[in-house]
């Protein structure tokens, strides 16, 4: 039996779905079969998925909600509502399943989110501002803002907590995004403008937002700066990750930026912290590792879990 437009059958599916959810298999291993799963979609998948959340790592199961977001299916909302509520869960893995129900953007959830943006864990409410937020652009036709190209589009086909601004000057574009007393999700649509405008000086100037005050904006700072692989980000990542008293959210982003940018310096500064006391580092810097890898060789996807069966 194939699945949907992904041609996979349902064993192989189940295959790729064993090694995610097998503890003794290296978070590598894991990582790639996750993406799989994400890029094969289905009930299957999200099933697969969803079975991981009992998992120890608190890096892993952040990036299955990740992963469930990006899919947009909606079939994946009840797992992550109760991802969300529970209370158990990292704050980490909650932030990233209250992002990722915004990212799914079904409207249903808008009460939920809404009980939740007052959440005791500063990241957990912060984010579902920021999924209310871009739930209601939804339901007021922002699409329609993007479709009559009056903003940049996004080249990374990711589904971003915001929508970019309109097209602006990266000086404004800056002024936006550090000004403190600028709503979050404005500061956020500034943020992803300069993502999308891709140059070295919209680079460094989001790499002045690694200062900011809210942990939970400066690593979706280093997330983008890791989308946009420029050398340029390197010295603020650097910064970021070595960073005494830093948010181990951020430093983990941080990271796995640096694997992404895949510079020799990023090698360097990965491998001094692949032994770091807060595991979520220790952790991100292996799978960080992986990807500079990954970008340095001639390897087809890194999404490869099929091609490893």
């Amino acid at each position: 039996m194939f699945l949907g437009c992904s041609m996979a059958t349902v064993e192989q599916v189940a295959a790729v779905g064993r090694v995610l959810v097998d503890p003794a298999r290296n978070l590598t291993q894991r990582f790639r079969a996750l993406f799989t799963l994400r890029n094969l979609g289905g009930a299957e998948a999200i099933e697969w998925i969803s079975k991981a959340f009992t998992d120890d790592s608190a890096l892993l199961k952040h990036e299955l909600a990740y992963c469930l977001g990006q899919m947009q299916d909606k079939r994946a909302v009840p797992i992550l509502t109760h991802v969300l509520k529970d209370t158990n869960q990292e704050p980490m893995v909650r932030h990233e399943a209250g992002e990722a129900l915004g990212a799914i953007g079904d409207l249903a959830v808008l009460d939920l989110l809404k009980e939740y943006c007052q959440d005791p864990r500063i990241e957990v409410a912060e984010t579902c501002q920021l999924a209310v937020r871009r739930l209601e652009w939804l339901q007021n036709g922002g699409e329609g803002e993007l479709e009559d190209g009056c903003t940049d589009q996004n080249p990374y086909c990711s589904v971003d907590p915001a929508p970019p601004a309109p097209r602006s000057s990266v000086p404004e574009l800056r002024s936006t995004l550090l000004d403190e007393g600028v709503p979050l999700f404005e500061r956020y649509r500034a943020m992803f403008a300069l993502r999308n405008l891709g140059t070295e000086e919209a680079v460094l100037a989001l790499g002045d937002g690694l200062q900011g005050s809210s942990a939970l904006f400066r690593h979706e700072i280093g997330y983008v700066l890791g989308q946009m692989q420029h050398p340029a980000a390197v010295p603020a990542l650097r910064a970021a990750l070595e960073r005494s008293g830093e948010n181990p959210m951020v430093r983990h982003e941080a990271a796995e930026a640096l694997g992404s940018i895949g510079k020799e310096e990023c090698l360097t500064v990965l491998q001094c912290h692949r032994g770091d006391k807060e595991r979520v580092v220790k952790e991100s810097c292996e799978v960080a590792l992986d990807m500079l890898e990954y970008e340095n060789s001639d390897q087809f996807q890194y999404a490869d879990g099929l091609l490893r069966l």
